[in-house]
């Protein structure tokens, strides 16, 4: 039997790349074709490369994060809004029309806090059903955590589609979009607790999410666990990475609280967890976020050549 046919929106970008990484590790055909090939915002651009192309599932990991970090997006508000909720909305009219299965990248700064302490003292996180409370509604969001926020509410009733919530993503390798590169160059950090990402676990766990056929709907693609700035640092002293920087004398200084942080940053940051519970009960699993950034570190890379 001939192997399904993939189609990539957004294959260029930090996580678009993972999808790629994991398509051709697993020899699964697929497109991924540029802005000049495609163009995103325009209906019959999109229909007539799906026509030709003829995939059986429409991976988007296309959207709009800003440079070098989610304060860009206060100065790109017109970008940022029709990367991230008017784009999903375009896509999700083809694909209904196209009867073309889909997965659309969401975020999980859709969120601030957790819901509370657990059975066991761990923090317990907001599960896929929970309305945000860190959007435009909630009137204390980043402009960026707005707009995530509203393409979600776009697909709210879109049929045969995934929204995989990424969140904080990171790997081995050293790029300016990995959460463990930002914290090494960072002059002082927040210690905040949050749900994380491994990128490459991420990429496999939402295709899985197709090849499996599992219910189409939300779903937390996170680490189990949460882990705090602090723990992340720890977890790095530990590593071969962290004793050489210590040895050169590389040190890490934290903002005394929230409020000093508030004072350097533009936007509001999102510091969540998230329950990923939902995406084991289909069988779907990532390692301990605490063992995932132990590896990580452990294995650090220089950034892979473009």
């Amino acid at each position: 039997m001939a192997l399904e046919k993939i189609v990539l929106f957004g294959g260029s970008g930090y996580v678009g790349n993972a999808f790629q990484r994991h398509l051709r590790r697993r020899g699964i055909p697929y497109e991924a074709p540029s802005r000049k090939e495609v163009n995103l915002l325009e209906p019959g651009s999109i229909a007539r490369f799906l026509g030709e192309t003829k995939p059986s599932f429409l991976i988007h990991a296309a959207g709009y994060t800003g440079r070098p970090n989610v304060d860009a997006c206060e100065d790109h508000k017109t970008e940022c809004l029709l990367g991230n909720a008017v784009l999903p909305g375009v896509l999700a009219g083809v694909c209904a029309e196209l009867e073309l299965p889909w997965g659309h990248v969401s975020s999980g700064c859709l969120y601030t806090g957790d819901r509370g302490p657990g059975p066991k003292e761990e923090r317990l996180g907001f599960r896929e059903e929970d309305p945000p409370n860190f959007c435009f509604r909630t009137n204390n969001s980043s402009f960026y955590s707005g707009t995530k926020a509203l393409g979600e509410e776009i697909l709210a009733d879109a049929g045969g589609c995934y929204l995989w919530r990424l969140r904080i993503p990171f790997n081995e390798v050293d790029s300016s979009k990995n959460y463990l590169s930002k914290l090494l160059r960072y002059e002082r950090l927040l210690d905040a607790r949050n749900s994380l990402s491994q990128l490459d676990e991420f990429a496999r766990a939402a295709f899985e999410c197709w090849e499996r056929r599992v219910p189409f709907g939300i779903y937390n693609v996170v680490n189990p666990g949460s882990v705090t700035t602090r723990e992340v640092i720890e977890l790095l002293e530990r590593s071969p990475l962290g004793r050489r920087l210590i040895e050169a004398g590389k040190r890490f200084a934290f903002f005394p609280g929230e409020e000093a942080f508030r004072k350097v940053a533009r936007a509001p940051r999102s510091n969540c967890v998230l329950d990923n519970s939902k995406l084991q009960g289909v069988g779907i699993h990532l390692e301990e976020v605490h063992e995932a950034v132990e590896r990580a570190w452990n294995q650090w890379q220089a950034e892979a050549a473009a």
